[in-house]
């Protein structure tokens, strides 16, 4: 079973009334630094990390992004920035990784049932700002997400991943149909993340 198909030009969009999503860049850095420092404390689960640090910088921001954008263009894994319709607000980020990617080669792998990680198609994690994660657009984000990958990208096999610490994504994913399909274990990072297909 292939990964994400890398020879395929990738989709470049998905719009809805309510959000954007297109290739992150390093412009953007700016106001994905306001959506990140607003949602630090739900990143910082998500992550199992001190990231972002209370000192994070937008130049620092700007460094990380891109690294993103050049890993994007390269067709090693895919990042889109969520923003409103206008583009003027970022609303939060997704990640689409193959399971070939090298921090998931590293990480122990448990099935909870019968699946095969080697028919994963792709490995999907996605955050929404702290403010609009009240109004439940993350939900409609994960929803679309679903459609998105399934129509345009003709993915089958997509699974979506969270920490176990960051319960409020947790109960998001286990209001949906998704079911709990592995467990990950990454080296040194503390409690377990559950992947759902």
């Amino acid at each position: 079973m292939s990964a994400i198909n890398l020879h395929e030009p990738v989709p470049a969009e998905l719009r809805t009334s309510e959000f954007v999503l297109r290739p992150i860049t390093a412009e953007d850095a700016a106001m994905d630094h306001d959506a990140v420092m607003e949602t630090r404390e739900n990143l910082r689960l998500w992550e199992q990390s001190s990231w972002p640090e209370d000192d994070f910088t937008v130049e620092a921001n700007r460094a990380d992004l891109v690294d993103l954008e050049e890993r994007h263009a390269a067709g090693r894994a895919y990042t889109y920035a969520v923003l409103d319709p206008l583009g003027t607000e970022c609303l939060g980020c997704v990640y689409l990784f193959p399971t070939e990617a090298t921090f998931l080669t590293k990480t122990t792998v448990t099935p909870v049932g019968d699946d095969a990680w080697a028919d994963v198609q792709a490995v999907v994690y996605f955050w929404a700002r702290q403010s609009r994660m009240e109004t439940g657009m993350d939900g409609r984000l994960l929803s679309a997400l679903r459609t998105w990958f399934a129509e345009a990208w003709k993915l089958e096999r997509t699974v979506f991943v969270t920490n176990e610490q960051f319960t409020q994504q947790v109960d998001l994913i286990e209001r949906t149909d998704l079911t709990r399909r592995f467990e990950l274990v990454e080296p040194g990072k503390a409690g377990t993340y559950l992947v759902y297909g």
